[in-house]
């Protein structure tokens, strides 16, 4: 049976195909859209090992794009996973003697957002076509870092799409913010705003759930869509490198089919821990998903005491992709938890929309403790972490894989659980610089460019292509803007092309 999609927090509403789900992004009653059901993969954990990765994303996701044909799927992922990517793996393992990291940066912005945005773009333009839309599309993301950079590169150029992307100004890395101000593409748009991620995140569902704002792009000839992990063209993509890892693991020898894994997954707006929670539910044993946090542990005394409470001091930290207190892909979780009951998932969410806090009874938090465990790491420890692998193993990591690395012995340490571990490693350490070179007592005071130089002598690793062009790109937006001038400035850009 195909699967279309419903929203979190309406039972009633009609439901949508995979392209309608695509090109729309958040559902028109400010839900995120998911399965009606999930499928049986005809796939055996035996027979991973043997197929590429793109063979891999083609079994597992046709069924969630039931929409698309088998063939179109397949030219979207060629499209995608390709000479784009600097490993033929895609996402290779790297297996050190404590753990193993799930190398997620191989792709042309060297972050793992780059494993669902390189393929987003195929989808939707696919999706615009089957609904003959004449509409054409504007993207609108807020990042914390890391998907503006892979979202632009993905769309860049493409054809009939504005990108328009917000970051908070202060709270990216050099390198992030100097990434995304090169970014090429007529259709391309930065704006950094005077506000921290969150701001620029509820300002952008605000302007997705504004119907005067549709309307009048709408008379433009433009239509909303989301580059945000809250599309499921971001979502689904994700899971396929949890099974790819599985098969790795299973093809390195160290473990056999059928025998679980734990994965720890560096976690900040839960797009991607939720993928390794649906790839659970597809089949693959997953004792434990692990929820590494920052100092924003918003999810940490979630997942500890059901209390979900986002009136917190905000924590600019060394892993600013998870310096995030909204977290929502949450949502799915909790539609879920909550045996898919819309009305209470929305009842929740209005809560945390209007009061900040909502609370879960103690047997669903329990539900939710039985597959999850949650904990966080401190600038310091984070640091202590990179500076405690380098040492031992010589391999680099950047602060977020730290924060999962970190984690992931914690949670050893306190369970005495030897299921084998695997750390999803989200992104390239020349990503965040100045942090690495600081966790190895070896910056001299530089940053941006002549900290790349520095970890490039200290790490001894050469150059992914996108920061050896970072020294001679030159900057190509300078917008900035306060979060309530963000609508005003969305239908300028639209106006402007």
């Amino acid at each position: 049976m195909a699967i279309s999609y419903r929203s979190t927090r309406d039972h009633h509403a009609t439901p949508f195909s995979a392209s309608q789900a695509v090109l729309q992004g958040l559902s028109p009653d400010g839900g995120l859209f998911v399965p009606d059901h999930l499928p049986q993969l005809n796939l055996e954990l035996m027979d991973l090992p043997k197929l590429t990765y793109q063979e891999l994303a083609l079994k597992i996701l046709q069924p969630f794009f039931s929409d698309y044909t088998a063939t179109e799927l397949q030219e979207c992922i060629a499209k995608a996973y390709g000479d784009n990517f600097t490993s033929p793996q895609i996402t290779p393992v790297k297996f050190t003697d404590e753990l193993a990291y799930l190398e997620l940066f191989h792709g042309p912005t060297i972050a793992f957002k780059d494993l669902a945005l390189q393929l987003l773009p195929h989808l939707l333009q696919l999706a615009a076509q089957k609904n003959q839309t004449a509409l054409k599309t504007v993207i609108l993301t807020a990042t914390s870092g890391d998907t503006g950079k892979a979202a632009m590169a993905g769309f860049a150029d493409v054809k009939d799409t504005q990108i328009i992307v917000f970051y908070p100004k202060d709270g990216v890395s050099e390198v992030q913010e100097k990434q995304m101000r090169s970014q090429t593409g007529a259709n391309t748009h930065v704006v950094a705003i005077t506000g921290n991620f969150d701001d620029a995140q509820t300002k952008v569902k605000e302007i997705f759930d504004d119907p005067n704002m549709i309307l009048a792009l709408r008379q433009q000839g433009y239509q909303f869509s989301s580059a945000n992990s809250i599309n499921i063209g971001r979502l689904f993509p994700q899971m396929v490198y949890y099974f790819y890892a599985y098969g790795q693991m299973l093809k390195a020898g160290k473990i056999t089919a059928g025998q679980a894994v734990n994965f720890s997954v560096p976690t900040g707006n839960f797009g991607d821990i939720l993928a390794g929670w649906y790839a659970k539910k597809l089949g693959l044993p997953i004792k434990k998903l692990l929820c590494a946090s920052n100092e924003n542990n918003v999810l940490t005394d979630f997942f500890a005491s059901g209390i979900y409470d986002r009136k917190r001091p905000f924590h600019v930290t060394t892993s600013p992709s998870m310096d995030i207190l909204v977290s929502s892909n949450l949502e799915r979780l909790l539609f879920y938890t909550l045996d898919q009951d819309a009305a209470k998932t929305a009842q929740l969410m209005n809560q945390l929309s209007t009061r900040g806090v909502y609370t879960l009874d103690a047997e669903l938090i329990a539900k939710l403790q039985a597959e999850f465990f949650a904990d966080f790491a401190t600038i310091d420890q984070t640091a202590t972490e990179i500076k405690r692998v380098f040492e031992k193993e010589a391999y680099p990591l950047d602060p977020h894989t730290a924060v999962g690395s970190f984690v992931a012995r914690q949670y050893q340490l306190k369970t005495d659980d030897l299921t084998p571990m695997i750390v999803v490693s989200t992104a390239s350490p020349y990503k965040f610089p100045e942090a690495v070179l600081d966790a190895l007592d070896k910056r001299q005071e530089a940053t941006g460019l002549a900290a790349l130089e520095q970890l490039q002598q200290v790490i001894a690793q050469p150059y992914p292509q996108t920061i050896a062009e970072l020294f001679t790109a030159p900057l190509l937006h300078d917008l900035t803007c306060d979060p309530k001038d963000m609508k005003k400035l969305v239908f300028k850009l639209v106006e402007q092309n």
